[in-house]
């Protein structure tokens, strides 16, 4: 058979290697594996050492598998892959096979390793021997010398990959997947966890090894796992008919399966039992001292890796229970808008981190929209989140800029002295104008989305982390202003969402546009699948979002309500936003036709705070209830010194500023504060439905 699938392949022309007469009269055969084909050419001799028919080999390696057991294969194909990784020209070794009438007999094979010249391996040329006459007079010593090693490599290699796991599931996946049962030699497994009496099934397979009843079973039961943890000590199973008569109610469901031997072990981990273990054979008989040795020594290694499992799983579930209970436990209804958040802690490495999300309903229609993040992975790290997150709502509460919260927020998180600093954007949205404005302390940049799904990035000047910046004394933080209009969606979120490692960050931010943009359009449905990616990019960190629609038909503006904005000495951009803050406002409120004289008076008041005074100014725009309906602009300012209106004089470049407000508006004036002052100006605009 196998010299007619060679006809049909390239072999070598020497090909196969011809065996001497010399190895044939002392029963030794020869082999010849060409590794480009994969056909392996036996001489007979070689088939009377696997007690193999002629009619039984096709000429493929595989066929072999039947006369060695599956844990002298494994082994036998690491020694291999090996050799061939390594370069090594020759290999050796002896194995154990399994003949026709059950019996176990050593076998021994030398090769050598033939390589192109390039190094690659293309065939492998050897001998294989029955080594029983060779070993009798030393069996013992060798047999023990090659279970040590092999005993040592099994241990070894169980506990490297235990090492690994961090969660009870994940040695349970490892133990079950079809490399650790090879390495164990074990056919299926089944493994019980101790729970307030009880033994707890938490695995079988991987074949449907359960048994109807035993999810659940109590340690004074009739069963293998009961009494290796009643009694602490292990049960090997070294027969059908010892399982059958020690175990009558379990044996009839398990009988179909073939198991011709069993070894139960129990698992301690600092002298007490947490479960049970049970190892299930197919072509075993009996357990040698060095089996009974092996299994020992790996059940307590699986024990203590179980156990430290348990325990992290418990600190991570009190972890995330905490930071739960820090985030909001309901979200507010907001009037004007429609609101969606989601936080999900990391899948892959289980920790509890810093992230956060919050709305603040504000007086006026407002509503103030928070993320952040808190560095570090831990309970710390939850536990400066909530401290952060109810100082930030309090500030925002009193009524402070955006500017103003985020500084006094930072100054907080220096003053706890916790080593630890956050990343945070705080969002102000008047939702009856749609003018929001934000300021980001280290943080990724919001997202907005239109109504037709098109997604683009809103690019923020930002400050410093919390916390550093007030130990760096840069407590400055600029303010952002946009407009945010009817059916368009402002996306807050942590960077887990767009991080991933090896990655560029502008490609995580290119593949959440994308994402946002192809996403549902429904508000939950988005925040749903934008977790779901994250789950399925195998994300490693926590992910808080906040997502933010303002909807359709834009809420009344409210007496009372107002927007703010800090505007520092020497920052044009600051201006700017200020000069867009207000005209996005007075659009907003209806007094399109005002829009000019407004923006251009507030641009006087401000460069004269700027011009004249040794600070910052603040901006406040509001519309005044009352009998007629007026918008009013208040520029507060650190000096006490009055302004005063004069004449421009000859030089016309300055003197025009409070002349050109005392023409443009209705009415102006000038209130002391104590500190400092407000200059101020208002201005009739028209009534609006619904007012």
């Amino acid at each position: 058979m196998a010299d007619r699938a060679a006809s049909a392949l390239s072999l070598p022309d020497d090909w196969p290697a011809h065996a001497d007469t010399s190895l044939t009269l002392n029963r030794m055969g020869s082999f010849d594996w060409d590794l480009t084909s994969g056909l392996m050419h036996m001489d007979e001799p070689g088939l009377d050492v696997f007690d193999l028919h002629p009619d039984e080999y096709d000429g493929h390696p595989a066929s072999l598998a039947v006369r060695v057991p599956p844990d002298e294969a494994v082994r036998l194909d690491s020694l291999v892959a090996q050799a061939l990784k390594r370069g090594n020209d020759r290999y050796g070794a002896y194995f154990r096979i399994r003949c026709r009438d059950g019996t176990l007999r050593w076998t021994h094979t030398q090769a050598c390793v033939r390589r192109d010249e390039t190094g690659r391996p293309v065939r492998i040329i050897g001998i294989v021997r029955d080594a029983t006459q060779e070993l009798a007079d030393s069996s013992a010593r060798v047999e023990v010398d090659v279970e040590r090693r092999r005993q040592t490599s099994v241990v070894e290699s169980t506990t490297a990959a235990l090492a690994h796991a961090r969660t009870v599931q994940d040695v349970i996946e490892l133990l079950k997947g079809s490399h650790g049962l090879k390495l164990l030699g074990a056919t299926s497994l089944v493994m019980g966890l101790l729970e307030s009496g009880r033994i707890h099934l938490v695995a079988e397979g991987p074949e449907d090894a359960f048994v109807p009843g035993t999810r659940y079973t109590r340690v004074d039961e009739q069963y293998p796992m009961s009494e290796v943890v009643r009694t602490l000590t292990p049960r090997f199973i070294e027969s059908k008919e010892d399982f059958a008569e020690s175990y009558p109610l379990l044996w009839p469901h398990i009988k179909g399966l073939g198991i011709s031997a069993a070894a139960y072990l129990p698992l301690i981990a600092q002298a007490r039992p947490i479960g049970a273990l049970g190892l299930l054979y197919r072509d075993k008989t009996g357990f040698t001292l060095e089996d009974r040795n092996l299994l020992v020594a790996l059940g307590s290694s699986i024990a203590q890796s179980l156990q430290r499992a348990m325990l992290y799983e418990q600190e991570h579930d009190l972890a995330e229970g905490l930071q739960q209970a820090m985030l909001p436990r309901r979200i507010p209804e907001v009037p004007g808008a429609q609101i969606a958040v989601r936080y999900r802690s990391a899948r892959l490495g289980r920790d509890i981190g810093g992230d956060w999300y919050d709305i603040i309903a504000l007086p006026g229609g407002r509503v103030g929209a928070v993320i952040g993040d808190v560095q570090g992975h831990d309970t710390h790290a939850a536990t400066v989140m909530g401290q952060l997150r109810i100082v930030l709502r309090a500030y925002a509460a009193e009524g402070h800029p955006p500017a103003t919260v985020m500084a006094r927020a930072s100054l907080f998180l220096h003053e706890l002295d916790t080593g630890r600093f956050a990343t945070c954007t705080y969002a102000e949205v008047d939702l009856s104008t749609g003018v929001v404005q934000m300021v980001r302390a280290g943080h990724v940049d919001p997202l907005i989305r239109n109504e037709d799904g098109s997604c683009r990035r809103v690019p923020v000047p930002g400050g410093l982390p919390l916390g550093l910046s007030a130990e760096f004394g840069r407590l400055e933080y600029p303010v952002s202003t946009v407009e945010l209009d009817a059916g368009q969606t402002l996306l807050l979120y942590t960077d887990g969402l767009i991080e991933q490692p090896g990655a560029d960050l502008d490609d995580g931010m290119q593949f959440l546009t994308a994402l946002v943009r192809d996403g549902p359009r429904d508000l939950q449905s988005l925040a749903d699948r934008m977790c779901e990616v994250v789950d399925e990019r195998a994300g490693d960190d926590d992910v808080a979002l906040l997502l933010l629609l303002r909807r359709s038909g834009a809420l009344p503006h409210q007496a009372g309500g107002r927007l703010q904005q800090h505007v520092g000495q020497n920052d044009p951009e600051a201006l700017r936003s200020a000069r867009h803050m207000v005209r996005a406002a007075v659009l907003a409120w209806g007094a399109r036709e005002r829009v000019d004289e407004v923006e251009l008076a507030a641009d006087e008041l401000i460069t004269n705070a700027l011009l004249h005074t040794d600070g910052g100014a603040f901006v406040t725009v509001r519309v005044l209830s009352g009998s007629e309906r007026r918008l009013r602009v208040d520029v507060e300012d650190g000096s006490s010194a009055l302004p005063r209106r004069r004449d421009a004089g000859e030089s016309g470049v300055s003197g025009r500023g409070l002349l050109l407000i005392d023409r443009l508006s209705e009415s102006w004036g000038v209130e002391s504060r104590g500190s400092g002052k407000c200059v101020w100006c208002e201005f009739l605009i028209p009534d609006r439905l619904g007012l």
